[in-house]
């Protein structure tokens, strides 16, 4: 008899574990996270204008910080800052045409420090 007792105790747990877990799963997929806004109130100065993935592994994204917007090339292994210093169009009915690496700067594609990658 103690041991019905001990196995309903543990299936029990494996449930609600369970049930936490699809949960969170659930809440991350769908985006129910909540964002951290650090910044309330205040005039954002880091914004993402533009994301195009090139292929399953390369996204190239459009960065406006303050004003001016910058290229960047985010990889797997290494990230590339292909252009910076853009100034940003005054109008808001522009769109904003992305340059490709050929229009680089000067001094051409900059690497940027690599972050260790979770795999998911």
């Amino acid at each position: 008899m103690d041991f019905n007792i001990y196995l309903r105790f543990m299936l029990a747990l494996i449930l609600v574990l369970g049930l936490i877990g699809g949960l969170t799963w659930a809440a991350r997929r769908f985006g129910f996270g909540g964002q951290l806004t650090p910044n309330a109130g205040k005039s954002p100065r880091l914004s993402v204008v533009e994301v195009r993935t090139l292929d399953s592994r390369r996204k190239l994204v459009l960065l406006r910080r303050d004003g001016s917007e910058h290229l960047v090339l985010l990889g797997p292994n290494q990230d590339l800052h292909l252009e910076g210093g853009i100034t940003a169009p005054r109008a808001a009915g522009h769109p904003v045409s992305l340059a490709t690496a050929s229009e680089a700067t000067e001094s051409g594609p900059t690497k940027l420090p690599s972050t260790e990658r979770r795999s998911s």
